[in-house]
């Protein structure tokens, strides 16, 4: 029987948890990722101002998460740990500067992807959704504009003043071996993680729109249940995140699946360590076939395997 094509959408750290959860059942499904590039923050917008590479950070938290080996040890060497130590070198991680650097030696990330891939016996590919840099602009509602992923990501203005739209400046061509994974999916699961920064900054390359109304794939929107207190002035409700997400889509997304736990006060402990509140759920307003579950960690935040096994079950209905 041949396997379902099942591709992740998104980017950071809401990639990697869709991408850790399908990937125990590699034996049943293709999975790959396409991941956003319009990261300016930290050390990807430091690396991109001054190599002139693209942002390598949330491509390489998706590699990590393809990986055979342990997520938490990967993430530990590659991502989490930043030299201390002045120069020119300091606050980067050992990932972030090899995805650059050999980009920069080489002439492409995609070459770089597939280097740090091979190293870590990933279980699917991870693509770029385009090889050109862009910021994310986001226009707000008193008809003002943020420029910069890391800007709208942590916005400084009023909290009343939300986003209406968000754009790439200047808009780039997708990838084109990112467009043929999206048109060849059986299964597009978008998201979760910071709905304009990673979810929408995937969608707007050119070709990508054009792209999913092509595939023949199910589109399911992977969503949590929270909102960062001190993150983007995006959607706050399930119905929001909904109806904003399909003004970015060619046509309705076929399921929605969504977080549905009630915290624990050692989660809410945790929430509040992480600075998230919980969303108004009002899926009495979602005109979509929705799918409470739920995929809550015991210590709080999503949990990959239990975002899997939903996934999996559900898949089977879909395809």
């Amino acid at each position: 029987m041949q396997k379902k094509k099942v591709v992740i959408l998104g980017g950071g750290n809401g990639g990697s948890i869709s991408i850790r959860a399908m990937k125990q059942y590699i034996d049943q499904y293709d999975i790959s990722a396409v991941i956003a590039m319009s990261d300016s923050g930290s050390s990807s917008g430091q690396l991109r101002r001054e190599l002139g590479v693209l942002p390598p950070g949330d491509i390489l938290r998706a590699v990590l998460a393809m990986s055979r080996y342990d997520y938490d040890l990967l993430k530990r060497i590659f991502y989490d740990t930043r030299y201390s130590e002045k120069g020119k070198l300091q606050g980067f991680g050992v990932g972030h500067l090899f995805i650059g650097l050999v980009e920069k030696y080489n002439g492409g990330i995609v070459d770089a992807v597939r280097a740090l891939a091979q190293a870590l016996d990933v279980v699917g590919p991870v693509f770029p959704v385009t090889l050109e840099s862009a910021d994310l602009v986001a226009e707000l509602q008193d008809g003002t504009q943020v420029v910069g992923e890391h800007e709208i990501d942590r916005p400084t203005g009023p909290k009343e003043n939300r986003i209406v739209s968000c754009s790439l400046q200047p808009n780039p061509q997708g990838y084109d071996r990112a467009l043929k994974e999206i048109r060849e999916a059986d299964v597009l699961l978008i998201g979760p993680g910071s709905f304009y920064a990673s979810i929408i900054a995937t969608l707007l390359p050119l070709g990508v729109k054009e792209a999913i109304a092509q595939s023949h794939a199910k589109l399911i929107f992977v969503s949590g249940n929270a909102v960062e207190r001190a993150g983007e002035l995006g959607p706050t409700s399930l119905s929001g995140f909904v109806s904003a997400l399909e003004a970015y889509l060619p046509r309705p997304l076929d399921v929605v699946l969504y977080n549905r736990s009630i915290l624990t006060e050692s989660q809410r402990s945790f929430y509040d360590k992480k600075g998230w509140i919980p969303f108004l759920d009002d899926v009495y307003q979602v005109m979509r076939p929705c799918i409470a579950e739920n995929y809550e960690k015991e210590e709080g935040g999503l949990d990959p395997d239990k975002l899997g096994e939903i996934i999996h079950i559900y898949i089977k209905d879909l395809v």
